[in-house]
């Protein structure tokens, strides 16, 4: 069956995917359908701009593992219904349709999305930066080789920088197209990308020792930026440190993640780095049991110790974001089984991590939780759908945590929707399980 844009009857149908329908509303309330019209992404005569960009978040976040099985779920008509469309387009439109993206068009929607989550108040004043490799298996000769912690390997890869929020977990950055020669100017590229709209709200990166140089340490320090990072361990370093006699080192309680204290022990002293002007911070931390001591650098000299190191001991929410990214949004698969330039999956993959997170923070009692969790518990669900005169009743089958979810989407049950011909979307439980 050919994609078309849907003509609103009054009928009823069933779905396999009908849970995908609480993030319509979402997308909504921010603002984000207003935004995707407005951006430059192409579009067909059979498949508008905004059409275009849900078929992908359709996929995205209802966690279809095999794309190029088409047949298993372009023919369901609650994924059409998200985009606005009778069914999904098959896999060849996917991988057309993301060839036309050019990088421009992307930085610039994740420009716009920036501003609605600095209008939200959904950033902090502390971003994480970092890098994470994704393979590619078809013809490799153009890339390079990138190590792969989740391999433990180096691969033929592409190598990626993504920035993301630790409060909020909103990853407000990505970019794909990371070179050897220049990963280490990325971190300037986001600066300049954060600070377009907003010169004072950023305050704090926090990131791994190999993401820059000195020298750029020193340009971020010139912005009025404090950074926080590791200093990689010389045997220099090391022999030092061995030298420092155990009455100079601090003994402080941290509170860690778990309500639980650790004691570590701490010296703190000011040294010169080659290429950066002027003073460093240095924290080097020992912890019973480990042998060669942390060494932690900033150019931050009023935050106590104890903040410091809890500062940089959150960075594990970046890797772990990252690591769900591959997982969950398919990062790594996506080359094998349906051709889509990766600078544009990776656009896509960043929107539907961040309503995710949104998700999340509305199911307070699982804020903390990853998307693969909220989609098993709220999302993965079957039911029916009837359109009618006035609204779009989405009919879910019973779950442990159904009730739940419908408290939530109450709180939205007044937003209109343009696309759907300003139906309200209202959601409501079956009978059956």
């Amino acid at each position: 069956e050919k994609s078309v844009t849907l003509k609103f009857i009054n009928e009823n149908f069933t779905s396999q995917n009908v849970g995908l329908m609480c993030f319509r509303l979402l997308i909504e309330k921010l603002g984000i359908t207003e935004l995707i019209e407005k951006s430059n992404f192409p579009q067909t005569r059979a498949i508008n701009r905004l059409s275009s960009i849900l078929c992908f978040l359709a996929l995205k976040l209802s966690n279809i593992r095999r794309y190029s099985a088409d047949d298993i779920w372009c023919m369901d008509r609650g994924g059409g219904l998200f985009a606005g469309l009778n069914v999904l387009p098959k896999t060849t439109w996917f991988s057309t349709y993301s060839h036309r993206v050019t990088k421009d068009m992307n930085i610039t929607f994740l420009n716009k999305l920036h501003k609605i989550w600095l209008d939200n108040n959904l950033l902090s004043d502390t971003i994480n930066p970092d890098f994470t490799t994704i393979p590619y298996w078809g013809d490799n000769e153009h890339l390079e080789n990138n190590w792969s912690g989740k391999r433990t390997k180096a691969l033929a890869s592409m190598l990626v920088i993504l920035a993301q929020d630790p409060d909020s977990g909103i990853i407000d950055y990505g970019d794909a197209d990371i070179r050897h020669k220049n990963q280490s100017q990325s971190i300037l590229e986001f600066i300049d990308f954060y600070t377009e709209h907003d010169n004072n709200n950023l305050k704090f990166l926090v990131f791994d020792s190999k993401l820059t140089t000195y020298e750029n340490l020193s340009k971020i320090n010139e912005k009025n930026i404090k950074f926080l990072t590791i200093q990689r361990r010389s045997q220099f370093i090391v022999n030092e440190l061995d030298k420092v006699e155990s009455k100079n080192w601090k003994k402080v309680r941290i509170e860690c993640g778990d309500n639980k204290n650790r004691d570590i022990y701490i010296y703190e002293r000011t040294i010169q780095l080659p290429k950066y002007q002027g003073d460093i911070r240095q924290i080097c931390i020992k912890v019973h049991g480990k042998i060669k001591p942390a060494i932690i650098i900033t150019n931050d000299f009023d935050l106590s110790n104890n903040i410091i190191v809890r500062k940089y001991a959150r960075r594990w929410i970046i890797e772990k974001g990252i690591s769900e990214q591959i997982e969950f949004f398919h990062l790594n698969r996506l080359s094998s089984s349906m051709v889509i330039k990766v600078d544009f999956d990776l656009t896509m993959s960043i929107l539907a991590h961040n309503l995710y997170r949104l998700m999340a923070m509305q199911l307070s009692r699982y804020s903390n939780c990853t998307s693969t969790k909220i989609y098993e518990k709220f999302i993965q669900n079957t039911g029916n759908i009837e359109i009618g005169e006035k609204t779009i009743n989405v009919k879910l089958k019973k779950k442990r945590d159904l009730l739940f979810l419908l408290e939530v989407m109450e709180k939205f049950q007044n937003i209109k929707i343009p696309q759907f011909e300003d139906r309200n979307l209202t959601f409501s439980g079956l009978s059956s399980s």
